[in-house]
């Protein structure tokens, strides 16, 4: 059974220790980056969750608030090991996690920014009702904004 779960002693290493495809990698942070980006702005909202299946480690993601306008959950990173792709773990992991801020209910919606290259993601997202906010950050020109309504 597929769950969200914190990061602690006893998943930290297993969590480092995911990978990607070489051909992901430059879509994605390493893990390690992951873990402690969410550390440094674990004062802004920041937090990192595994992806867990019977207590194997299969992914991580990182979600923070985003206090500025517009006022949301902001999913800047979502990692599944390469080993574990294609078998339904991100669907599963990204509906669990939208079913947790829903449920949260601090903001109404979360947005996730993806690289127009990277289809894997793309179709996950718009999947899971992602829509594109036309939105392009001067800072990242090769991305696609995409907001999704709690």
């Amino acid at each position: 059974m597929i769950r969200l779960i914190d990061i602690d002693e006893t998943n930290f290493f297993a969590a480092r220790a995911l990978s990607l495809h070489e051909d992901q990698r430059r879509f994605l942070d390493s893990p390690l980056g992951i873990l402690a980006r969410g550390y440094a702005y674990r004062n802004e909202g920041a937090r990192v969750l595994a992806v867990a299946d019977k207590g194997t480690v299969v992914g991580l993601l990182l979600v923070k608030d985003m206090d500025e306008e517009p006022a949301c959950y902001d999913l800047q990173q979502f990692l599944i090991d390469s080993r574990f792709q294609g078998k339904g773990y991100g669907k599963a992991a990204l509906g669990l996690l939208l079913d947790l801020l829903r449920s949260e209910g601090k903001y109404a919606d979360v947005e996730v920014c993806v690289h127009r290259d990277n289809a894997a993601a793309l179709a996950l997202f718009c999947g899971a009702g992602f829509r594109d906010t036309g939105y392009v950050d001067p800072d990242l020109p090769d991305c696609l904004n995409l907001m999704c309504r709690l």
